[in-house]
């Protein structure tokens, strides 16, 4: 059973993740800037394991139609550490979108549901674009 309780180590998973593609974007906006985008890697991957669990982040990562999205994050991230951060991003940006495309549905429907945010995916053609990619991974 999936517990929904917010405790301590789920609020500061939260807040690593968000600090974690706060430093990426920093690290985008400055020119690619190495250090920020390994700290940015460092601690997205901490705080996603720290949310939903280091058992359940393993076995996310180890789902053999996870396989080819895991390594190229991996590779991705290995090439930021070592100073080749644009081909690193591009890598680490294909493993995220492969990994997480299942994800986009639920996205989706969560962005429709916003106030002021919901109107514009609410919108007839918008709207269209969304539902023609719900419940399909990303062909890869």
């Amino acid at each position: 059973m999936v517990s929904f309780e917010m405790n301590d180590r789920k609020k500061i998973g939260l807040g690593l993740t968000g600090f974690g593609i706060f430093f990426s974007f920093l690290g985008i906006i400055f020119f690619f800037d190495k250090g920020l985008l390994a700290m940015g890697n460092i601690l997205f991957i901490s705080g996603v394991s720290l949310t939903i669990g280091l058992k359940s982040t393993m076995q996310f990562f180890m789902k053999p139609q996870n396989f080819k999205g895991t390594i190229s994050f991996g590779v991705g991230f290995f090439f930021v550490v070592i100073g080749w951060p644009i081909i690193g991003m591009i890598l680490e940006t294909y493993g995220f979108v492969v990994l997480f495309s299942g994800f986009w549905p639920t996205l989706a429907v969560f962005l429709q549901r916003i106030p002021l945010l919901g109107w514009l995916f609410q919108q007839p053609y918008v709207r269209s674009l969304l539902d023609r990619y719900r419940g399909r991974r990303v062909p890869v």
